[in-house]
């Protein structure tokens, strides 16, 4: 379960210097997650065909991962756990042929820094284990013979109590740390095929349950199953790759002889786009490049995009792995926008009355919205659809600054004109001395534009090169000096002025504005952010009121300052919060108790936050010594009125409460309730106050941690103006 475990005969030596500044992170383990993520890669990368990891309190007290791999050989213990030390490469040239997670020999280092390391293993050629202790340093300070048969165990005590102040933070959102952890792990569990992967946590009452697990499946579809359940297996779909559409092609100006043969294939499953099947958040959505767990953000984007399309008020479960060849050389003429270069590659969406299709799925369901004449339009209209969106996004992808000059009005409409136009594929040229491979291993290459003036000929050759595609290639920089105008006396000169304003406001009169929004729609965020750094809970108390504006709106003075409340909005956010704090939903039996399949993680969340679920109206029968999925049963859902729930409100609550465990929270649905309810009965626009009722509302706004807008979105106050500015204007 170490760097030495990648090959037989590995020996764990120090990368050369010149390598490590080119290669090397300075790696810092600053989570969790991370920490049980580069342990269960090392695992991997030993060829274990078992890891388990196990807890104690959450993390807190104690990270422990066990496999049955290599090994580590006796001449690699000292160089274990020494920074920059690994048996994966030995130089930068190495690093194309790297195929395993770790190869930067920094994960072990990083973590002796942080926390009581110990390792525990056998190599395959030993009869006997050895427990090894490591300094914070990482040197060897203990080796004895310890019983084991062959692997390694890697245990981490007290993570991170090193750094008092971290140490102290990680325990107070240990719970937040364990949930993001398990979504990392999650992850392994997916894309380890032929790996059984467990995990565990021991309480501190002592009690250890299982978190997850998988049963070491060849199949990617099983591993999903044994993590998530058989329901979530029933509602996916595999992802299958076909050739461009022509018009994918034509769309980026390319011809078959451009597009290289197979630069990449993919694998996985998607949700059916039937409305219910889907997610109300994108947790369980995993993306994966020659196997190794990856958040690339623009083919996200787009795969939500799309299933958008089909059910577009949910999101879909996801695991999408995409293989690229290792050492793969770019084609001359291609565009090398990843995203693009995938679309190109996938079939585009198709709806028809048997089987609509996305990406390559054949969908077995309704999943669409409207009549047919809707999914007709939709069919001719889905391909430019993503193809304008990819467009849209391009840019993000450009390789360079553009310059902050403002175009010319003949520019910006000779712009206007080529947007329309298809743009043509970009021609790489490699710096001189530079092969493919040095340019594809950089990850860091610097890309750069140059930002001279150009003349009118080549400005739309200038426009179109600043629409395409990023390269990730070294090029040759043109820079241009632009003299900075600054003087330290005249800048001295206004922080002196401003501190003598600041200092008169102290003294009662108050001659700068705190205040600067205005209001306008297009400001809503400064001004909140201007009212919460300004205006106290108990400076609502001490508000004189002047008046009632329009039947609409309350004048009130604080100080020198006048600010507009808007009545109706005010009173419908206390309502609003009320509702939220202290309303306790009456639940309905259910005939019979429904089994709910969640995975152990979550199961694990809702036990742990049974008063909440119970103040939202769901209860349950826990069954403890019942097996994983099968331990919790709904015996009782809410009902109010017209509004109904169900088990996707418990799945959305048991994700917030991932995040915030112990928070009160509600259901999005819930929330939608009570929003309508404390809009009914607040006071309405048109409605006379007395200087008593105003008063009340505003008291009312020192009550609550957020009152600046109601659940709507619609603001509860502003300022109107100063009134000492205004005498001095």
């Amino acid at each position: 379960m170490s760097d030495a475990c990648s090959e037989p005969a590995g020996a764990i030596k120090a990368i050369d210097k010149h390598s490590v500044h080119q290669i090397c992170s300075g790696q810092v383990v600053l989570t969790l997650a991370t920490a049980v993520k580069e342990l269960v890669e090392n695992s991997i990368d030993a060829g274990a065909t078992s890891v388990d990891v196990r807890l104690k309190d959450y993390g807190a007290e104690l990270v422990e991962v066990s496999d049955n791999g290599k090994g580590v050989e006796e001449a690699n213990f000292e160089g274990l756990t020494l920074k920059h030390h690994t048996s994966k490469l030995r130089d930068f040239s190495d690093l194309i042929r790297v195929e395993t997670f770790g190869f930067r020999g920094e994960a072990l280092s990083s973590l002796c820094a942080l926390s009581v390391l110990s390792v525990v293993t056998c190599h395959e050629s030993s009869q006997v284990g050895t427990k090894l202790v490591f300094d914070h340093k990482g040197h060897l300070v203990q080796q004895s013979p310890h019983p084991r048969q062959q692997g390694t165990t890697v245990s981490l005590q007290q993570l991170f109590y090193t750094l008092p102040v971290r140490h102290k933070e990680f325990q107070r959102n240990i719970k937040k740390e364990y949930a993001k952890m398990i979504h990392v792990l999650q992850a392994y569990c997916i894309i380890s095929t032929g790996v059984r992967v467990t995990c565990s946590n021991q309480t501190a009452q002592g009690k250890r349950s299982t978190v997850l697990g998988t049963t070491g499946s060849p199949s990617m579809r099983d591993n999903i199953g044994a993590i998530f359940g058989p329901k979530q297996i029933q509602s996916l779909i595999p992802f299958q790759q076909v050739s461009p559409a022509e018009n994918v092609i034509e769309e980026y100006g390319l011809k078959d002889a451009d597009l290289p043969k197979q630069p990449f294939s993919m694998e996985g499953f998607v949700s059916r786009g039937d409305h219910g099947v889907g997610r109300s958040a994108t947790d369980r959505q995993f993306f994966f490049i020659n196997s190794r767990p990856c958040d690339p953000l623009k083919v996200t984007k787009l795969v939500n995009e799309v299933y958008h399309m089909y059910n577009r008020h949910q999101y879909p479960f996801v695991a999408l792995n995409i293989a690229v060849a290792s050492g793969k050389k770019s084609a001359g003429k291609v565009p090398l926008n990843p995203t693009a270069d995938l679309l190109s590659h996938t079939n585009l969406p198709e709806f028809s009355p048997r089987a609509p299709q996305w990406g390559g799925l054949s969908w077995t369901g309704s999943g669409t919205e409207g009549s047919r004449g809707a999914a007709t339009s939709r069919k001719k209209t889905a391909p430019r659809q993503i193809a304008s969106s990819l467009r849209r996004h391009r840019d993000t992808w450009r390789s360079g600054p553009v310059s902050s000059s403002e175009p010319t009005d003949a520019g910006k409409k000779e712009t206007q004109e080529e947007a329309s136009e298809d743009p043509e594929p970009l021609q790489v040229q490699s710096e001189p001395g530079t092969s493919n491979e040095g340019r594809a291993a950089g990850p860091d290459a610097k890309r750069a534009r140059t930002d001279e003036p150009r003349p009118p000929a080549e400005h739309k050759a200038h426009t179109q090169s600043r629409r395409s595609p990023a390269v990730d290639a070294p090029v040759f920089l043109q820079k241009r000096a632009v003299p900075l105008h600054f003087s330290l006396q005249e800048l001295a000169g206004r922080v002196k002025r401003l501190q003598d304003l600041r200092r008169q406001a102290a003294g009662g009169e108050l001659c700068y504005r705190r205040f600067r929004a205005k209001i306008d729609p297009g400001e809503n965020q400064t001004a909140e952010a201007e009212l919460s750094k300004e205006i106290s809970k108990d400076m609502f108390k001490e508000m004189e009121i002047i008046g009632q504006f329009n039947l609409g709106f309350i004048i009130a003075k604080l100080n020198a300052d006048l600010f507009m409340i808007d009545q109706h909005a005010t009173d419908e956010k206390y309502n609003f919060e009320m509702l939220q704090q202290h309303t306790v939903l009456q639940g309905q039996k259910l005939i019979q108790p429904q089994k709910l399949h969640l995975p152990a993680v979550s199961e694990n969340v809702l036990l742990e936050n049974m008063e909440i679920f119970r103040k939202n109206g769901f209860e349950f029968l826990v069954d403890e010594d019942a097996q994983v999925m099968e331990r919790v049963k709904l015996v009782s859902l809410p009902t109010s009125k017209n509004w109904t729930f169900g088990p996707a409100d418990i799945e959305e609550l048991i994700f917030m409460l991932s995040d915030s465990p112990g928070v009160m929270c509600r259901p999005s649905r819930v929330r939608q309730m009570f929003a309508s309810r404390a809009c009914r009965k607040s006071v309405m626009i048109g409605t006379a106050l007395n200087v008593a009722e105003m008063k009340k509302l505003l008291v009312h706004m020192g009550e609550i941690d957020h009152p600046w807008n109601c659940p709507h979105g619609r603001p509860t106050m502003r300022h109107l103006a100063n009134l000492d500015i205004i005498s001095q204007e």
